[in-house]
């Protein structure tokens, strides 16, 4: 037997057993660690477009502007049409401005002595209402008048054309409860309307501003 031969063999392969072992403790394992994620900052939010557009948004032509500053106090004349209307015009700065409403395209206080007050409207209808002989009657029962014929109605007339424009003016005065009702008007046709620019109050207060009154028609004009 060959017992000794191998018992000599056995303490070699344990030496190399061994001797492996510890070789593969030592080795370095490598690790790739994930890269850090690139966290990208939001773009700074841009300042909203005029007008209420998006950001960045270019500006539309025609947009809305900026609203009108209200006339100065003082001023000798004061803006009152709107644009787009088919007739604008000046008014003195002693006339004040009061709200238009739904059938006004104008409106204004006229202060007299006193305090007393005469209304200064200005209005437009599809047509001719009626023709001017209708219209001056409507005006003439407004300060307490009957009405009169064409005849008699176109004697009592006063022309005047202005800025390509041609007005019939009225000039009536009636009874009021508490004293003499004058009235000023002016018949306008224009583009199939009929524009009434008319002031009534007590005589006196409307006496004053004849002559202002005369002045302001000659501002009116086509835009």
């Amino acid at each position: 037997m060959r017992i000794p031969h191998l018992l000599a063999v056995v303490p070699l392969l344990l030496a190399y057993s061994a001797l492996t072992t510890g070789c593969r403790d030592r080795e370095v394992a490598v690790y790739q660690a994930p890269k850090d994620a690139v966290v990208t900052p939001p773009p700074a939010a841009e300042p909203a477009a005029p007008g209420g557009l998006p950001p960045g948004h270019p500006p539309i032509p025609g947009g809305a502007a900026p609203a009108a500053a209200a006339p100065m106090a003082g001023s000798d004349i004061q803006p009152q049409i709107a644009t787009g209307l088919a007739l604008r015009w000046k008014a003195p700065a002693q006339w004040q401005i009061k709200p238009a409403g739904s059938v006004r395209k104008g409106s204004y206080k006229v202060v007299g002595a006193g305090g007393a007050e005469a209304d200064m409207a200005i209005t437009a209808f599809p047509g001719d209402t009626g023709g001017l002989v209708a219209n001056v009657n409507r005006w003439r029962s407004q300060v307490g008048l009957g009405e009169q014929t064409q005849a008699q109605i176109e004697a009592a007339l006063e022309h005047l054309d202005v800025n390509g424009l041609h007005m019939d003016v009225v000039d009536v005065t009636g009874k009021g409860q508490t004293g003499p009702v004058r009235l000023l008007g002016a018949i306008v046709p224009h583009q199939g309307q009929t524009w009434f620019f008319k002031m009534v109050g007590p005589e006196p207060v409307v006496a004053a501003e004849r002559a202002a009154f005369t002045a302001f028609l000659r501002t009116i004009e086509v835009p």
